[in-house]
Parts: C-alpha cells; sequence; structure tokens
C-alpha cells in the first residue's frame, strides 16, 4: 500500500543494535521515548490496536501525543483504532471514553482497516514525492 510502519517493538531502541549499545540502563528509556514521539509526530496515520482485556498503557500515551498534535496543532493527522477482540475487563464494555473520544475512527475488522487504508494511500502522495519537498 506504500506506508512506512513504524513498530517500537521491533524498530525501537529495545532491539540491541550498535546504536545503543553504548549507552546505559538509565539512557536507554530516554532514548526510546524520544524515538517514538519522534515517529508519533512526523507520522501521517497513527493506529492504535485496542485488542486485550486493558489498553495498553504506553500506547495510551502514544495516543496522548498524537492527539495533542492534532487537536493543537491542528493537523491532518489521521487517528484509528482497530478493536478486533471482544474481551474486556467487564462484560459489553467499549475502550476508555478518553482513548475512545481521542480516536476519530474505530474499526473493528482487519479487513475493513485494510480496505480505509488502501482509499487513504490512494489519496496521498507517494513518500518519494512528500520527503522530496521536505528537504
Amino acid at each position: 500500500m506504500g506506508f512506512r510502519v513504524f513498530l517500537p517493538q521491533r524498530h525501537g531502541v529495545e532491539r540491541e543494535t550498535s546504536t545503543y549499545e553504548g549507552m546505559t540502563p538509565e539512557q536507554r528509556p530516554h532514548a526510546m521515548f524520544r524515538l517514538d514521539r519522534q515517529q508519533i509526530l512526523d507520522c501521517d496515520i497513527f493506529l492504535f490496536v485496542l485488542d486485550g482485556r486493558v489498553l495498553d498503557e504506553g500506547a495510551c500515551v502514544e495516543l496522548g501525543i498524537a492527539y495533542c498534535q492534532k487537536y493543537l496543532q491542528g493537523s491532518g493527522k489521521l487517528l484509528f483504532g482497530i478493536h478486533t477482540d471482544t474481551r474486556a475487563a467487564f462484560i459489553g464494555s467499549r475502550p476508555n471514553p478518553m482513548a475512545r473520544v481521542a480516536l476519530g475512527y474505530i474499526i473493528d475488522d482487519e479487513e475493513a482497516l485494510l480496505r480505509v487504508l488502501s482509499e487513504i494511500g490512494a489519496q496521498l502522495q507517494p513518500l518519494e514525492e512528500r520527503s522530496d519537498e521536505r528537504t
């Protein structure tokens, strides 16, 4: 689809890479936070996986960063949630309103998400064209 994806657990500081080998245990979380924050601020689409019994606390912080940027700067950042399982702390409960309301859209299956992303991708300029404009 032409999207560049950042997953903190895959692309972040947690992986043993030469860039972070020399860091102390105290420095690594700060580097991880800065990298994650910058990726959130640079993205056009933020996707929050809402599955599980409770929302992931790190993802909640990430949503807060993305929402604040959108709200305070009036950015066109799209905030999506995907909620494909029905497990919850309480029967019939929905995600916390602080997350639910911050998200512009909540989608309930992977196929619908792929359709929406495909439509959005067709409307966006290719990454190569956009990166040329930023330099």
